[in-house]
C-alpha cells in the first residue's frame, strides 16, 4: 500500500474527507516554499500537491500562471523542486507529496532519472497534466515500481473509455476537474459533480478528489458531501499574493484551518 493509499484508508476509517491543497513550488520565492508546505500541514492538509512551474501551461488559470512566472523568474526548476521535497522530508516523513505539472520538464530530465530522483526525494505521487492515460502505461508502471502513485485527471467530458484507462493505469486517487475551464474559475456546478462521481468511482475503483472552482470553506464542504477529497489551489495562491512572503504562512494556515474545520463538520458516513 502506498503512502497516499494508506492516508485515504486511514481517513475512510475515521469517516473524514481528505483535504488536498496546491501551491506552486518557488512562489513567491524558493525560500518561501518550505514554510508554506509546513503551514499547509499545520492547517490540516492530508496531502500536498506541489506544482512544478512551467512556462506554457494548458489547464492553469491566470492565478497559477502568475505563480509559475514568479517561480521561474526566481530560478525554480524541476531539480530544485525535488530538492525542496527532500528537505521537507527531513522534518515530515508522513504527509504525502504529489508533484503536479507538465511533461516537458520531466522529459528534459529523462523519465528514468526523474522517477529515480523523485523516489529518492520522497515524492509519493505524480500528476502530469498532458500525459493522457492511454499513452502512459509504461510511465505509470515505472512510477508504481518506485512506490509512486500515477495520478490522472478526469473531466465532465471524459468518456467511459478514458475512465476505464484511468482505472487501469492510475493509483492513489483521481483528480476530477469539476468544470470545463481552467483553474480558479468560479462557476462550480455542484449538481453536475454529484451526478458524475458515482460513475467515476465505479469505473476507477479508487478515491475521487474534486478541484477547480473551490473557493472557500462553504464550497469545500459542499464538495466534501459527495467526494472523497477536496482539492484547492488558486484561492491559496491568491492569499499568498495578498499577504506577501512574510505573512503568507500564517494566512495560508488560517485558510486551510477553516476548510479543515468545515470538512470535519460533515456528518459521519457522508458519501
Amino acid at each position: 500500500m502506498s503512502k497516499i493509499q494508506a492516508r485515504f484508508a486511514r481517513l475512510q476509517s475515521e469517516r473524514r474527507k481528505a483535504l488536498i491543497p496546491f501551491i506552486t513550488a518557488g512562489d513567491p520565492s524558493p525560500a518561501a516554499t518550505l514554510p508554506l508546505m509546513r503551514a499547509l500541514v499545520d492547517g490540516g492538509a492530508d496531502i500536498i500537491e506541489l506544482g512544478v512551474p512551467f512556462s506554457d501551461p494548458m489547464a492553469d488559470g491566470p492565478t497559477i500562471q502568475r505563480a509559475s512566472e514568479r517561480a521561474l523568474a526566481a530560478g525554480m526548476s524541476l531539480r530544485r523542486v525535488l530538492g525542496i521535497v527532500s528537505e521537507f522530508r527531513q522534518q515530515d516523513a508522513d504527509t504525502p507529496i504529489v508533484l503536479m505539472g507538465y511533461a516537458n520538464p520531466i522529459e528534459a530530465m529523462g523519465i528514468e532519472r526523474f522517477v529515480d530522483d523523485a523516489a529518492a526525494a520522497g515524492v509519493d505521487g505524480v500528476l502530469v497534466v498532458d500525459y493522457p492515460p492511454q499513452e502512459s502505461e509504461a510511465f505509470a508502471a515505472r512510477l508504481k515500481a518506485a512506490a509512486i502513485d500515477p495520478i490522472f485527471l478526469l473531466a465532465p467530458t471524459s468518456t467511459e473509455q478514458r475512465m476505464r484507462d484511468v482505472g487501469r493505469f492510475g493509483s492513489g486517487y483521481i483528480y476530477y476537474v469539476s468544470l470545463t475551464g481552467v483553474t480558479g474559475a468560479g462557476h462550480l456546478d455542484h449538481g453536475q459533480v454529484a451526478a458524475r462521481i458515482p460513475a467515476i468511482r465505479e469505473a476507477v475503483g479508487m478515491p475521487v478528489g474534486v478541484g477547480f472552482g473551490i473557493r472557500d470553506a462553504a464550497s469545500a464542504k459542499r464538495i466534501g458531501e459527495i467526494a472523497d477529497a477536496v482539492v484547492i489551489g488558486s484561492r491559496i495562491i491568491e492569499e499568498i499574493e495578498r499577504a506577501g512572503e512574510a505573512d503568507a504562512p500564517v494566512r495560508v494556515r488560517a485558510l486551510i484551518g477553516d476548510i479543515r474545520e468545515a470538512l470535519d463538520s460533515l456528518p459521519q458516513g457522508t458519501a
